[in-house]
């Protein structure tokens, strides 16, 4: 397989399953958030064909779950990452391209808010978070999302200081796609 196609296979596949992996961290904020505040969670959404949802009744601090959602799957991706570094980890570059991944994502469902509020944003606005506040939550995560994946892009094919994408990392994160899509297909939709 020529390099081109080393380089399309990982970006392709290190998206996907950083989409489907920030969705899944991102309710697992969520649930977190209910277990810690005696809220009952009665569905999570989870599904590669759908767009994820945590569903919380009763719910007795609305708010702390809200926000566990996106602080949470902003924040353990940039830790995970961190360490892998920490630890001098080959493969750390991916686990930065996610974390930026979950921090765009992330940041653009809070911020955009601002303009467009819907689910969190929308639940956030109802309970008395300030536009202002969802605005800067947005603005700080997807810069520093944008932010890592400028550093990290030379390792992915990118950038006047291109490195060689290296194929075993391309077929491996390809193969963790189609398994996090598997297990997405066969446990997502899942009530409680």
């Amino acid at each position: 397989m020529p390099r081109r196609s080393h380089q399309i296979l990982l970006v392709v596949s290190i998206l996907w399953v950083s989409w489907l992996l920030m969705m899944l961290l991102h309710e697992s904020g969520h649930v977190l958030g209910a277990v810690l505040t005696g809220g009952d969670v009665q569905r999570v959404v989870w599904h590669p064909a759908a767009i994820s949802r945590t569903d919380v009744q009763p719910n007795p601090h609305p708010l702390f779950v809200v926000w566990a959602g996106p602080l949470i799957g902003s924040l353990v991706p940039l830790v995970v990452a961190a360490v892998a570094s920490m630890i001098r980890a080959g493969f750390a570059y991916l686990l930065w391209v996610w974390a930026g991944f979950c921090l765009i994502a992330n940041g653009m469902y809070i911020g955009l808010g601002v303009i467009h509020p819907v689910a969190d944003a929308a639940e956030l606005l109802t309970l008395g978070t300030p536009r202002w506040l969802l605005a800067v939550f947005g603005l700080v995560t997807v810069l520093g999302g944008f932010w890592i994946w400028d550093r990290v892009s030379p390792k992915l094919g990118f950038g006047s200081k291109t490195q060689p994408v290296r194929e075993t990392h391309a077929w491996v994160t390809f193969a963790l796609a189609v398994v996090v899509t598997a297990m997405g297909i066969a446990l997502g939709d899942r009530g409680l």
